[in-house]
C-alpha cells in the first residue's frame, strides 16, 4: 500500500497550534512536536463509524482501546502487560504531572536530565518541588546522560527519576547497557522511575530497537511508570489518548489516588482513534518512518555545511537538536524567526544556544527550510 507523506494539507486557517502562532506572517512553522501528516485512513475511518452511531454518552471501561495497546506493545516491544497495570490518561504530560505529585513530597526533589522537553521542568516547578538536573553529553555523536554529574549533589531527599527515552530534545535510543547504568543509580538512590516513551515508536536509526525501562529487570518493573501513547507516532496528538503503565500494585494505586477527580477520563472518540492506530497502522507508521529518516539524513548533511551550526542525527523522533552556539546572536531562536523560520527555543529545554527544528513535514517544506537556514546563517553579523 502506498502513502503519500509527500501531500500539503493546508492548515493555516484550521485550529492549529503550530500553524495559529505565525499566523499571516511569512514564518515556517518548525516548532511543537506535531506533525504535518494525514493521520492514517484507519484511524479517520474507526472515527467516522463512530460518530455514524450519533450518541456521545459517557463510556465505560475501554476494553477494545486496552486490548489494543496491550497486543501493541507486545508484538512490537516483546513487553506482555497485565491490562490492570493500565492508567488511561488523556496525555503525557498528565503523567508526568501526576507522578511528581503522587511520589514526592513538598521538601523531596526530582531528577531529571537537561536539556530535556519543557514538561519535566514544568511537572516540579507547578508541584513547587526543588529539581536536581543532570547533563546530558555529546558522546560519540550521541546524548548520553551524565549519572556521575549526581556525585557530591544526591541529598538523600531524591524520589522521582524522571528519565525520557528515546529522549527528547536529543533523540537518542538508550542501549541496554544505559538503561542498566540509569536502573543501578535509581537502585542505589532508592527512587522511583518515570519514564516518558511516547517517541518510542518513532526509531529511525536501522538496527536500533527500543527497549522500555520497565523490561530490564523485575525490580525495574516494580519501581516504574512508562508513559506511553500513540499521539505522536500517528499524528493525533489533540485527541490525546496515552497511557502510564504501572505494574506494582502500591504505585498504581497511589498514582490513581491522585488522578481522580482531577484528570478526566479519556474522550470515546480519542479512545477510538487510538485503538484503531494500534491495532492497523503499522504499514503506515513503518512508511512514515522510512520518510522521516529521508527528511532527517537530509536535514542533517546540510545543517552540518552551515558555518556557526552543526546537529548530530537524531535516533528517534522528528525533531532535530541544532547547536547555534557558534552562530554568534544572543538568541538563535529570535534571529531565525527574523528570518522566517518558527523553531522552539533551546532555552525551554535548558540551553539558550540551540533550537529545536520538527522536521515531521513534507519534503518540499523542509527544504524551503534549509533554505531559510542558509540564508539566515549568511546574513548574520
Amino acid at each position: 500500500m502506498a502513502f503519500n507523506f509527500d501531500q500539503r494539507i493546508d492548515r493555516r486557517h484550521s485550529d492549529s497550534l503550530k500553524w495559529n502562532k505565525y499566523a499571516d506572517q511569512d514564518i515556517l512553522p518548525l516548532w511543537v512536536a506535531d506533525s504535518d501528516f494525514r493521520s492514517p485512513d484507519c484511524v479517520i475511518e474507526a472515527i467516522k463509524r463512530r460518530a455514524d452511531h450519533g450518541i456521545f454518552g459517557y463510556g465505560d471501561k475501554p476494553v477494545e482501546f486496552l486490548d489494543s495497546a496491550v497486543a501493541w506493545l507486545a508484538s512490537r516491544y516483546q513487553w506482555h502487560v497485565n491490562p490492570e497495570w493500565i492508567v488511561v490518561l488523556p496525555g503525557v504530560v498528565s503523567g508526568l504531572n501526576l507522578a511528581v505529585r503522587a511520589f514526592t513530597a513538598s521538601d523531596e526533589l526530582t531528577v531529571a536530565p537537561t536539556p530535556i522537553y519543557p514538561p519535566f521542568r514544568g511537572a516540579a516547578k507547578l508541584a513547587d518541588r526543588a529539581q536536581l538536573n543532570l547533563p546530558l553529553k555529546l558522546q560519540q555523536g550521541r546524548w548520553l546522560l551524565d549519572l556521575a554529574a549526581a556525585q557530591g549533589q544526591m541529598s538523600g531527599k531524591e524520589r522521582l527519576l524522571m528519565l525520557c527515552n528515546p529522549q527528547n530534545p536529543g533523540g537518542t535510543v538508550y542501549r541496554r547497557e544505559e538503561l542498566q547504568a540509569q536502573l543501578e543509580f535509581a537502585q542505589q538512590h532508592d527512587l522511583i522511575v518515570c519514564s516518558d516513551e511516547i517517541h518510542s515508536d518513532l526509531v529511525l536509526e536501522p538496527g536500533v530497537q527500543h527497549l522500555p525501562f520497565a523490561t530490564l529487570s523485575e525490580d525495574a518493573a516494580r519501581r516504574s511508570i512508562t508513559l506511553m501513547s500513540p499521539s505522536k507516532t500517528f499524528n493525533i496528538a489533540g485527541l490525546g489518548a496515552s497511557i502510564a503503565i504501572i505494574p506494582d500494585e502500591k504505585l498504581r494505586a497511589r498514582f490513581n489516588q491522585f488522578r481522580r477527580g482531577i484528570v478526566p477520563d479519556v474522550d470515546i472518540l480519542a479512545l477510538t482513534a487510538a485503538a484503531a492506530a494500534w491495532r492497523e497502522g503499522e504499514a503506515w507508521l513503518k512508511a512514515q518512518n522510512d520518510y522521516l529518516r529521508s527528511n532527517r539524513d537530509w536535514l542533517v548533511s546540510q545543517v552540518n555545511t552551515m558555518a556557526g551550526l552543526s546537529v548530530v542525527a537524531p535516533e528517534a523522533t522528528y525533531l532535530a537538536w541544532i547547536d547555534a552556539s557558534a552562530l554568534g546572536v544572543a538568541s538563535p531562536a529570535l534571529y531565525f524567526e527574523k528570518h522566517g523560520l518558527g523553531l522552539t527555543a533551546g532555552r525551554d529545554f535548558g540551553n539558550d544556544q540551540f533550537v529545536r527544528l520538527n522536521f515531521g513535514c513534507t519534503r518540499a517544506l523542509l527544504d524551503e527550510a534549509v533554505a531559510r537556514l542558509r540564508r539566515a546563517v549568511a546574513a548574520r553579523p
